[in-house]
């Protein structure tokens, strides 16, 4: 298969800056062959893409994209980390969903995601994940979304 950078430049992507942490972490941490991100919100040139509940404020199609974007912001944070061709596979993706009262869409928000990664890293990139309805989120985003990676 084709490199991750590669398969980036391929799809036109082109992974955003780190976030600065907006508390007391890191935007990911490496423990043996596995890469931890943080949180990622859906941050474009340095501010949320969007505010408001899924389900009201947010149709779970823009949610959708907002997600991609938190993964490529959790993807950056790994490239910046370990180098992002060091990647073999996305182990888990768990992500949360500011969501309306009555609002269950939240596996299709977090599809946004899962399907970059699948774009990116090819079989490789398929996950095991975990999607959560919540209340409220960081800086009243729609969607947050976590990455763990194994290194090669």
């Amino acid at each position: 298969m084709t490199s991750p950078s590669a398969r980036l430049r391929e799809l036109g992507i082109t992974l955003p800056s780190v976030a600065a942490p907006a508390g007391s972490y890191v935007p990911a941490r490496r423990v043996g062959s596995l890469v931890f991100t943080a949180g990622q919100i859906p941050f474009v040139d340095g501010a949320p893409a969007a505010t408001g509940k899924v389900g009201t404020d947010v149709t779970p199609e823009q949610a959708a994209d907002l997600a991609r974007i938190c993964a490529l912001n959790g993807l950056a944070a790994v490239d910046a980390l370990v180098g992002i061709d060091a990647v073999a596979g996305v182990i888990k993706v768990v992500g949360f969903v500011a969501s309306a009262p009555g609002f269950t869409g939240q596996p299709g928000v977090l599809n946004g995601a899962s399907d970059l990664l699948a774009q990116v890293f090819g079989e490789a990139g398929r996950h095991a994940r975990s999607a959560v309805g919540v209340a409220e989120l960081p800086l009243g985003v729609p969607v947050e979304v976590e990455l763990t990676v194994e290194l090669a």
